[in-house]
């Protein structure tokens, strides 16, 4: 901005190099709403008159209805959202539009700005999360006994259920709503009023600024106020975190739609074809999905980078946290409704799973713990179990088809029951503890979250 201790404007490589209102217009909301406040405050310290703070109040509501309406000129020359509102209400009302900026700094004004975007941010991507969450479970309460193999280093580990499966990222999601919740509550102070560093020799009451904007408290040091952007980058380590559990996500459906799974279907309003090969089915959401998540830890990283070596207070770097935030709330938004409605249209395939739950392999552990209840300390039993899957591979044999002289010559421990450790009804019955993949636990987990999501 072009102050009066200058005699020659910005050069014009400067102006482009250091506007933010091609992309910080979008806080025009959250700019009339702290001007209207301040202005409110204003009137009330008497450096306003009631004329013409309706004058006032009257022109930024105008300026907001234009701005919506797609009417509203930006000036990149006019640098930011905050000059241009301001330059704008003051052509239009006149001498009162010039006395709006007392008390206050572009630097508290941004501060405020920046804090009111991201709680309305927050409110708005939790709906979405729990949208998602919600689509997981109704898929998992579709598909809660359909079998399949659970997975360690991606082999074959012990067997579990879609339903059980899904809902691990019910409980992840829900994890990403809580962290939301809280970094809400640690941005709700209001900095207004805290000046460029030092606050003002015009007091305005604070206090009433903070509840005209609903925010919870006013902050207590201004130095801090005008600084901080922690609460930008709490934001983004929530929603890096998100992309990172719809990351995961969108990998196990990459997997069990290949032809080599074929665990899933995803339809095809969520999936892509070949400009060359006709016969490719490609699971873009989920790839694209993997792809945006690195986008979300590059926009952390960076704030943090611009943050961690600036003294306090004000420095021109800070200009550089609001595309990365901008960036990273509408792109998980986005993630989340897309998935929410790709989880929503997929068809597990219920025969390919059993197929591959089939494999006796998975219910080794459950072999050795056989063991373990006829006394046989753990580690032994997993050493004589590992040698009954050694004679399995060699001898061609499934682990379940050796016969009990297989497995007396490995131990005597094994009894003639020990076959039927290999049954999967018997598997999920065992496994009754909290947590465990049992029918029942499912059942009760489902019933648990359809309470929990429909609540408002």
């Amino acid at each position: 901005m072009w102050h009066g201790r200058f005699t020659e404007a910005p050069a014009d490589l400067v102006l482009q190099y250091g506007e933010s209102v091609s992309y910080d217009w979008k806080l025009y909301r959250h700019d009339i709403a702290g001007s209207i406040a301040h202005a409110r405050a204003q009137r009330e310290a008497g450096l306003l008159t009631p004329e013409e703070f309706s004058a006032i109040e009257r022109g930024l509501k105008e300026i907001l209805e234009d701005i919506e309406a797609g009417k509203f000129q930006w000036d990149t020359k006019l640098e930011d959202v905050h000059m241009n509102i301001e330059a704008e209400l003051t052509r239009r009302i006149g001498a009162p539009g010039a006395k709006l900026h007392t008390a206050r700094s572009r630097n508290d004004q941004v501060a405020t700005d920046t804090r009111l975007y991201c709680r309305a941010q927050v409110d708005a991507t939790l709906p979405l999360v729990h949208a998602l969450q919600l689509a997981l479970v109704d898929k998992a309460e579709e598909y809660a006994e359909v079998r399949l193999p659970g997975f360690t280093h991606l082999q074959h580990a012990q067997p579990v259920t879609v339903g059980h499966h899904l809902l691990a990222y019910v409980e992840m999601l829900a994890r990403d709503a809580q962290r939301l919740t809280q970094c809400r509550e640690r941005l709700n102070v209001c900095p207004l009023g805290s000046g460029a560093i030092a606050g003002s020799t015009i007091n305005l009451n604070r206090q009433a600024i903070a509840e005209e904007l609903a925010f919870d408290a006013v902050t207590e040091n201004s130095m801090d106020a005008i600084a901080d952007r922690d609460y930008i980058m709490d934001c983004l380590y929530c929603l890096a975190v998100i992309g990172t559990h719809l990351s995961r996500l969108s990998e196990d459906l990459v997997l069990w739609s290949s032809a080599e799974f074929g665990f899933c279907t995803l339809s095809d309003a969520h999936t892509t074809g070949s400009s060359l090969m006709p016969q490719k089915k490609n699971p873009d959401v989920c790839e694209l999905t993997r792809g945006k998540c690195g986008r979300l830890y590059g926009n952390l990283v960076s704030v943090m980078v611009a943050v961690k070596g600036l003294p306090l207070t004000y420095n021109r770097d800070l200009q550089e946290d609001k595309e990365p935030l901008f960036d990273s709330f509408e792109t998980v938004s986005l993630a989340l409704r897309v998935n929410a409605e790709m989880i929503a249209a997929m068809r597990i395939n219920a025969e390919r799973c059993a197929a591959a739950v089939a494999d006796p392999l998975l219910l080794a552990t459950d072999l050795a713990d056989y063991l373990v209840r006829r006394g046989v300390p753990f580690r032994q039993a997993h050493e004589l179990v590992g040698k009954a899957v050694a004679l399995s591979v060699q001898t061609g044999t499934p682990l379940d088809k050796l016969t009990t002289e297989q497995y007396r010559k490995i131990s005597p421990e094994f009894g003639e029951d020990a076959a039927q450790v290999f049954s999967l009804d018997r598997a999920f019955a065992l496994r009754t503890n909290p947590g465990a993949p049992n029918p029942a636990n499912t059942a009760r987990r489902i019933q648990f979250w359809r309470q929990i999501l429909s609540q408002p």
